[in-house]
């Protein structure tokens, strides 16, 4: 979460902040993969980190769940396949289409999920605006915490 913090600071002076869509698409990339800090208990999977109101939702959810936003961490689901070692307890998929987007869902597959709690939603922005999404997701995270 650390990187969120540091973007969203970045943000405010109003640096803007660019990350490489692909990577592997230049000539010359090794992925070396990267390992997730033992602190890290639940990922976000979402094309783009919370900002603003988002990150507001995002604190709630993670608070409802026991957790705060020093245990959460965010990538983008062409990184998830790049994660050599973990201590997750929960990912969280927030607006991927792992159903039909055929490039994350293979990515996903990369990174196994056997063994965490998974949760799927649409986008963090979209929650708040329909009571349907905001049920869908409450059953998810209840459904752990039987």
């Amino acid at each position: 979460m650390e990187q969120l913090i540091e973007r969203q600071k970045l943000q405010e002076i109003g640096i803007d902040v660019w990350e490489v869509s692909h990577p592997e698409r230049l000539q010359g990339f090794q992925s070396s993969g990267f390992s997730l800090p033992p602190t890290c208990v639940l990922l976000l999977v979402a094309e783009s980190i919370p900002q603003g109101q988002d990150t507001a939702l995002f604190a709630k959810v993670l608070a409802s769940m026991k957790l705060n936003l020093d245990q959460a961490l965010h990538v983008t689901p062409t990184q998830l396949s790049q994660i050599n070692q973990h201590q997750l307890t929960w990912v969280w998929f927030c607006g991927t289409e792992t159903e039909t987007d055929t490039e994350t869902k293979s990515q996903a597959l990369e990174f196994s999920v056997e063994g965490l709690q998974v949760l799927n939603s649409v986008s963090l922005a979209d929650i708040p605006t329909d009571i349907s999404h905001r049920r869908q997701l409450w059953q998810q995270i209840c459904s752990y915490q039987k």
